[in-house]
């Protein structure tokens, strides 16, 4: 009886710590998603904001890497994020593009990818800023405000992972809003969708401890010219 008791004593005490483990995940990716949703703006409302005189003010418009074909060109979620960043510098909404994305390997260059494309739509190099080590979205934030300089910046990805870019920046003391490219429908969404949460409780934590990216290096502000970043 004694035996009985304890096991039902264990199972009351047990479960509601189970129960707490498994919620606090989806507390944590609806709190990331939910506290940033003012931040997404829409290319028109950047647009008129520019028109009325209230101009964002930004440093750059910050397009982050994804995906590159086998043949080293920009995917398609890749390719629809360039082209809305272009279209903003070209609207004059931030005067610099500082493209980030994974060039961790010789055979796989993100950012060379994307600095190709942008210059083959007629942007000025100099207006053009890479980093190289943008190996996740925490080290691309953190790395335009402790490289770059960046202090305000229009962030341009798929609006899925707008969310968590725009946690991470206004942790990182880096003000931004973002605008999302959506384009067409992309294959694997749902594999996507499931990395983002789990990367939004990774990032939630990151966020607290604030660590250093894997690199760093010397500083290249992006009021300067960008081919100083360049390979």
């Amino acid at each position: 009886m004694k035996t009985k008791t304890k096991t039902i004593n264990f199972r009351k005490s047990v479960f509601p710590i189970l129960f707490i483990l498994l919620v606090i995940p989806f507390v944590i990716g609806g709190y990331v998603t939910t506290s940033m949703s003012c931040g997404i703006v829409s290319e028109v409302e950047a647009l008129e904001a520019l028109e009325v005189g209230a101009n964002i003010q930004a440093d750059c418009i910050l397009v982050l890497g994804a995906g590159i074909r086998p043949d080293g060109t920009p995917s398609f979620m890749l390719r629809d994020r360039l082209d809305k960043g272009i279209e903003l510098y070209e609207a004059g909404v931030a005067p610099k593009l500082l493209l980030s994305g994974d060039n961790g390997q010789e055979r796989y260059d993100e950012v060379n990818a994307m600095k190709g494309y942008v210059l083959a739509q007629g942007i000025p190099p100099e207006d053009i800023f890479l980093d190289h080590a943008g190996f996740s979205t925490y080290d691309s934030i953190y790395r335009a405000r402790a490289i770059f300089e960046v202090e305000e910046a229009v962030v341009v990805t798929q609006k899925y992972h707008l969310y968590r870019a725009l946690y991470i920046s206004e942790r990182l003391g880096l003000q931004a809003v973002g605008v999302s490219a959506e384009g067409n429908h992309y294959a694997g969404q749902w594999g996507r969708d499931v990395r983002e949460f789990l990367a939004k409780n990774k990032d939630f934590v990151m966020c607290f401890i604030k660590p250093e990216p894997k690199y760093l290096g010397e500083v290249i502000p992006i009021t300067g010219d960008g081919r100083l970043s360049h390979d």
